[in-house]
């Protein structure tokens, strides 16, 4: 089915006014389609010279850092990285701890569950990189937001709401994914992050002139969790570190996760700012007591070839789009056909301009000023998992990346008939616990599938050709279904029961991904996150991302992620649907009597959800209902 969430209609900002400085960024903005410019509002100007942490920055973030740990008596280790990820600069102070513990504090065990052996700089890393991947230059989101929205309830503790808007997306930006890029490969990014992305407190964005230049992370306690009641207001050693850090390099007070609702609440950005010491007072880096783990060097400017992003100078260059590049300058996912001789590139060329064509005229849930455009990541693959293109709007956060192919890899791989068995046939995932020592699996993944099959009342269920979208798939994963309703309830059949349920131990999609995380932290190379052809970085469990079909027959997906998860639905839905009426009806969206939709778990009269597109979508219309009918 297809449902609208209510929500506050923000008023529209002077589009007049933006337009204006929008014609003189062409560069950036590019030119726009009919009906559908490339920049409406909140263009995102070029990056200038000045857009990028120096070496001299880097070492004022730590030192201001190890400033305010002295103050606390605490002994830290402070991560710094850039826009894209690269790694600026890791110190570890005298007697800091050398390890850390995973943990949400619930008596969990299984998954990744009191995991002790990793090094501090895994945690400082992954919490730097969430600060800066979650951001933007209309949002800034810390690991403290990002705790708030991967939890059972949204918010965290108030009952019979839905699960966190962003529920599953720690398992992204992994070094296992196909996407991500290793150390190794110049400065280009994205890179990946060692832990996926963080919802332990400690990790900021870093801004200078009041644009995105990367993030801070900090581990001082040992302990890599996460906040399970926003209700109270904590004074947290790590978060209040990384704030003195941030010193002359904070978010601008309009675009944190304070000032950004969804759904009627505020996101947390901090707790509390009372830091114990003036990090204008902070010692030179020289003087600093511990060692340089990772050595200082100045970030790249984001949007330059350098950083792996850049604008497009090909078809898609008049809706703005921007790229993605290797260290030549090459586009890495250039447009093409389907390996499976299915989908046509000319269909892939229309589908992702229509898309973001959506995107360019979608009102942004997640972003500041009210009434700017929507900022995304629009992946399509074929009906093998391969990539047919990549694109995205010029300040989309850099986590969407990432998570927009994961979305499409996972509508795929829940409507190919094949997966039951792909899945069925994978070694299962070996937990480890304290001490590294092994812990008995929840499932083995036949186990997954037929406990699934069980609860649909379905013996052909992920073998039959069902249609799912990322938001169908996302009901069942889910540690209650009806999602949020814990009264009487049990786990979706993708899902840990509640019991025995966290962030780090959520069921299949962590177990998917667990053997190749357990192997990258431990030094290895793995070059599939899941051992699924069609799902090599992983797949995602939060909402943006439809198959694609001709008449009858699976050919592909198309997945999008970045300001808004109804956006995401809508954007990849409706630009289908556009693209679709371009194309003369070629390729098209499910048929309707194949939808997860029309499915109905246990008989309960709660149908799955299939796409949610938002209320009065867009900014240049009063149009509603903008789904209905499609």
């Amino acid at each position: 089915m297809i449902r609208r969430k209510r929500k506050t209609v923000p008023v529209r900002g002077p589009l007049t006014v933006l337009a204006l400085a929008c014609a003189t960024l062409l560069n950036s903005c590019g030119g726009g389609g009919e009906g559908s410019p490339a920049c409406t509002s909140n263009c995102t100007p070029p990056a200038t010279a000045t857009d990028f942490l120096t070496v001299e920055d880097v070492q004022k973030v730590i030192a201001q850092a190890v400033h305010e740990a002295t103050a606390r008596n605490q002994r830290a280790t402070i991560a710094v990285s850039d826009r894209v990820g690269n790694v600026l600069g890791v110190f570890r102070m005298t007697g800091a701890r050398t390890t850390f513990k995973i943990t949400s504090n619930k008596g969990v065990t299984g998954g990744l569950e009191n995991i002790d052996i990793l090094p501090d700089t895994f945690a400082a890393i992954s919490k730097a990189l969430t600060g800066a991947y979650l951001s933007s230059n209309g949002n800034a989101f810390s690991t403290r937001t990002a705790s708030q929205i991967v939890q059972e309830n949204f918010n965290p503790r108030e009952f019979a709401q839905a699960s966190g808007p962003l529920y599953g997306v720690q398992f992204s930006q992994l070094p296992c994914s196909d996407l991500m890029q290793s150390a190794s490969n110049g400065s280009v990014g994205p890179k990946a992050s060692p832990l996926g992305l963080s919802a332990d407190p400690g990790g900021l964005p870093l801004y200078k002139n009041g644009r995105l230049v990367g993030g801070i992370g900090v581990i001082a306690d040992g302990v890599y969790g996460l906040d399970p009641d926003i209700t109270d207001i904590d004074q947290d050693n790590d978060e209040l570190i990384a704030v003195a850090a941030t010193s002359g390099f904070s978010a601008p007070d309009d675009i944190r996760a304070n000032r950004i609702t969804a759904d009627g609440r505020t996101f947390r950005y901090v707790d509390s700012e009372s830091l114990s010491s003036n990090p204008s007072q902070a010692p030179a880096f020289a003087a600093l007591a511990g060692t340089v783990v990772s050595a200082v060097k100045a970030g790249v400017s984001f949007g330059n070839a350098a950083s792996g992003y850049r604008a497009d100078s090909g078809a898609l260059a008049a809706q703005g789009a921007f790229v993605l590049v290797d260290g030549t300058n090459t586009n890495r996912f250039p447009i093409r056909a389907g390996t499976d001789g299915l989908m046509q590139a000319n269909e892939v060329t229309t589908l992702l301009a229509e898309a973001l064509k959506v995107a360019n005229r979608a009102r942004a849930q997640i972003r500041r000023p009210l009434g700017v455009q929507a900022q995304v990541t629009v992946s399509i693959v074929d009906s093998n998992g391969a990539v047919l293109g990549i694109a995205r709007t010029p300040d989309a956060p850099v986590f969407g990346t990432d998570v927009s192919l994961q979305k499409a890899r996972t509508a795929l791989l829940f409507s190919h008939p094949s997966t039951a068995a792909d899945i069925a046939a994978l070694p299962v995932a070996g937990y480890l616990g304290a001490g590294g020592n092994p812990v008995a699996p929840f499932r083995t993944f036949p186990q997954w599938i037929a406990s699934s099959r069980q609860f649909m009342n379905d013996p052909t269920f992920l073998a039959n050709g069902q249609a799912f979208s990322n938001r169908a798939v996302g009901n069942l994963a889910r540690p209650f279904f009806p999602d949020g309703i814990s009264s009487g309830g049990e786990a979706g059949p993708f899902s840990t029961p509640y019991s025995n349920w966290s962030p780090f131990h959520l069921g299949l999609q962590l177990d998917l991904n667990y053997n190749a995380i357990v192997a990258a932290a431990t030094g290895g190379s793995p070059t599939s996150c899941t051992g699924l052809s069609r799902a090599r970085n992983g797949i995602q469990i939060f909402p943006g991302s439809v198959p694609v079909y001709r008449g009858e027959t699976l050919i592909g997906a198309i997945g999008v992620s970045g300001d808004g998860i109804d956006q995401d639905d809508m954007i990849s839905f409706l630009g289908l649907a556009n693209a679709s009426r371009a194309l003369n009806n070629s390729i098209g969206n499910a048929p309707k009597p194949k939808r997860a939709d029309n499915l109905e778990p246990r008989g309960i009269g709660t149908r799955l959800r299939y796409v949610q597109c938002p209320q009065t979508p867009f900014n240049d219309s009063s149009e509603q209902n903008v789904c209905e009918g499609l």
